[in-house]
C-alpha cells in the first residue's frame, strides 16, 4: 500500500481510504458485525485511513477501530457556532473512543461566503487543536469556488473535494475546472483528499476508466472510496496495489446497482429537496420526485427525512 502525507500536516494516509458512508444508514446500514468484517479486511490490505460524519451516524460502527494504533479518521460537521464545534468534536471523541480526531472539516462548503459564516466554528477548532483534540482541520465540498476558498484560509489544512474522470457532482464547474483549483491548493501547501471517484456509484460499470484515472490522478494526496461489499474492497486493493484487474471480482464490482427508492407514504414535505446539493429531488403532485441524471447517491436525503420514505439500496 502507498502511504502519503497530506500536504505540509504530518498526517500519512493511506492511498486507498475507506468512505464509511456506505456503513451508514443512509446507505447500506450494516450491522456493527458487518461493520467490523469490512473494517478487518480494509486493515488487512493496509488501509489506514477512514473517513466519516457526523450526518452519518454511524460513529458506532468506527468505534471498534479505537483498539488499533495509526489509524487516521477524518469526519465532519455543519457546527457554525463555537458551541456547536466543540460538541460535535466531543461527540466524535467520545463516540468513536478516540483521545483525538486527525482531521476535522467542516462539512459541504459552498463558497469563501459560507466559511465566512463558519468563523466561529473554525476558531473554536482552532482552540481545540491547540488542546490536542484535533490534529488538522478541514472542509469538505461539491463546489470548486469551495476549494479555492480553501487557499487562502489560515484554518484549513486539507480539502476533500470531487474527483472523478466525468466531474458528477461537481456543482460550479467541470474537472478541468477542478483540476486548476487543486493544483492552486497543493501549491499552497494544502492537502487534498478525494471523493465520489465513481460519481456516487453511477460509475460502476465504467470502474476501470475510474480507477484508471484516479490513479493517474497527480493532484491528489489519497481518496476515499465507498466500500459496503468485500469484492468492491479486493478489487480496489489488486488493481491499485499490483496494478491487476481480476475480472472475476469485476463482474461483481461492475453489475453492482444503487438506486433511490421513494416510498408511496412520502408526505411531499420538500425536506429532501432543500438537502439535496444536486437538485436532483423536487415535488411533484405531493410526492418527491428524482431526476437519476443528477442524483449522486450520497443519501443525504435519506438522513432528513421524517417519514423515512426514502432509502438507497
Amino acid at each position: 500500500m502507498i502511504y502519503n502525507r497530506l500536504g505540509d500536516t504530518n498526517i500519512k494516509v493511506s492511498q486507498i481510504g475507506f468512505g464509511a458512508l456506505t456503513l451508514s444508514k443512509l446507505q447500506k446500514n450494516l450491522s456493527l458485525k458487518e461493520s467490523k468484517y469490512l473494517l478487518d479486511a480494509a486493515l488487512d490490505h493496509g488501509i489506514n485511513f477512514f473517513d466519516t460524519s457526523e450526518f452519518y451516524n454511524n460513529y458506532s460502527n468506527l468505534s471498534y477501530l479505537s483498539r488499533y494504533n495509526n489509524i487516521m479518521i477524518a469526519s465532519k460537521s455543519y457546527a457554525y457556532t463555537r458551541t456547536g464545534a466543540r460538541k460535535s468534536v466531543e461527540k466524535a471523541l467520545k463516540e468513536l473512543k478516540r483521545e483525538y480526531i486527525d482531521i476535522f472539516c467542516l462539512h459541504e462548503q459552498e463558497s469563501e461566503l459560507t466559511l465566512r459564516g463558519h468563523s466561529e466554528a473554525l476558531n473554536e477548532f482552532e482552540k481545540m487543536k491547540k488542546e490536542g483534540l484535533i490534529r488538522s482541520i478541514g472542509l469538505s465540498t461539491h463546489y470548486i469556488k469551495g476549494v479555492r476558498a480553501a487557499i487562502n484560509n489560515d484554518h484549513i489544512e486539507i480539502v476533500q473535494a470531487i474527483v472523478n474522470h466525468k466531474g458528477i457532482g461537481i456543482i460550479d464547474g467541470d474537472m478541468n475546472d477542478m483540476s486548476v483549483a487543486i493544483k492552486s491548493l497543493r501549491a499552497h501547501g494544502k492537502g487534498v483528499y478525494a471523493m465520489k471517484i465513481l460519481g456516487g456509484g453511477s460509475l460502476y460499470k465504467e470502474v476501470i476508466k475510474a480507477f484508471s484515472f484516479i490513479k493517474n490522478y497527480s493532484k491528489i494526496d489519497s481518496f476515499v472510496l465507498g466500500i459496503g461489499d468485500i469484492s468492491e474492497l479486493e478489487f480496489a486493493v489488486k488493481f491499485f496495489n499490483e496494478g491487476k484487474i481480476d475480472r472475476k471480482l469485476l463482474m461483481k464490482t461492475g453489475n453492482i446497482e444503487r438506486k433511490v427508492y421513494i416510498s408511496p407514504w412520502c408526505t411531499g414535505c420538500g425536506k429532501c429537496v432543500e438537502k439535496c446539493s444536486q437538485n436532483a429531488l423536487k415535488i411533484v403532485d405531493k410526492k418527491a420526485n428524482i431526476n437519476r441524471i443528477k442524483c449522486i447517491l450520497c443519501g443525504y436525503c435519506v438522513g432528513v427525512c421524517p417519514e423515512l420514505s426514502i432509502k438507497i439500496f
